[in-house]
């Protein structure tokens, strides 16, 4: 029981989408305070943007994660000077990365990044960054224990309205 990263299919990436760009604008609304519409809409934007040619977009790796013949997740990191990158240096981005719920806590995670990391140093690229919400501790843990470090941290404090 190996876990492989196959390259997407356009067939892969269609029903991802809507769930990405709903997930997307739900951390929206409840972490950059933006109103649900106005979320959705950034959510969509930002997508076409990233990916407007699909799994064709150049600078796009979507990789499918499988054990044997059982799709396990999926992870999708832009290269270094390509829309979406967090820089135009030398750093590759982690935009997404999902292990169905019925294979969490089984180190496919782990083991998807590793796999990534492995690819992008054959590409001579030289950092991988990601962003990461402070509420999710348990992907913080992970990131961690795989040698990402705090590069930038942003706070929010919530205000109550005058009345």
């Amino acid at each position: 029981m190996e876990l492989t990263l196959t390259p997407m299919s356009e067939q892969e990436l269609a029903p991802l989408r809507e769930s990405l760009e709903e997930v997307y604008a739900e951390d929206l609304a409840a972490h950059r305070g933006l109103t649900p519409q106005a979320a959705r809409e950034r959510s969509a934007s930002q997508l076409r943007e990233l990916l407007p040619a699909g799994v064709a977009t150049e600078g796009a790796l979507l990789r499918v994660a499988r054990v044997d013949d059982t799709e396990v997740g999926w992870i999708w990191v832009t290269l270094p000077g390509t829309p979406g990158a967090a820089d135009k240096g030398s750093r590759a981005w982690i935009h997404n990365i999902e292990v169905h719920p019925a294979h969490r806590g089984r180190g496919h995670a782990r083991r998807m990044i590793q796999l990534m990391e492995a690819e992008l140093a054959q590409l001579g690229v030289p950092e991988l960054g990601l962003n990461v919400f402070g509420t999710n501790t348990v992907a913080i843990g992970l990131y961690r224990s795989l040698g990402f470090e705090v590069a930038a941290q942003q706070m929010v404090k919530r205000l109550d309205p005058a009345d």
